[in-house]
């Protein structure tokens, strides 16, 4: 079992590999965002490989850290994402805005 950990790591290396095309390249910035998820994602599950293979607990809290991380870049993005489509369109408001009310 212990010889399939390299194997996958390499395959998680090479997902990063791939994601960082996807965040240089584009085309728009939900698909960098995306792209950078998929890059997040896979170095958690090295980090938590890594704590498998070498016994050190310490590391799941890293894996942990970058997790939450990573969900708060996606939720800062969607609320950047939506309020600059809100004010793309003038007159036209969001389903639930501040005040609780609806179009």
């Amino acid at each position: 079992m212990t010889e399939l950990y390299p194997v996958v790591v390499l395959l998680l290396l090479l997902n990063i590999v791939v994601g960082m095309v996807r965040i240089l390249r584009g085309p728009t910035a939900a698909d960098r965002m995306l792209a950078a998820e998929m890059f997040a994602t896979s170095a958690v599950v090295i980090v938590l490989l890594m704590a498998v293979v070498s016994g050190n607990l310490a590391l799941i809290d890293v894996a942990l850290v970058f997790a939450l991380l990573a969900a708060l870049a996606s939720v800062t993005f969607v609320s950047r994402a939506w309020s600059a489509m809100a004010g793309s369109r003038p007159g036209v408001e969001c389903e639930d805005d501040e005040r609780g009310g609806t179009r």
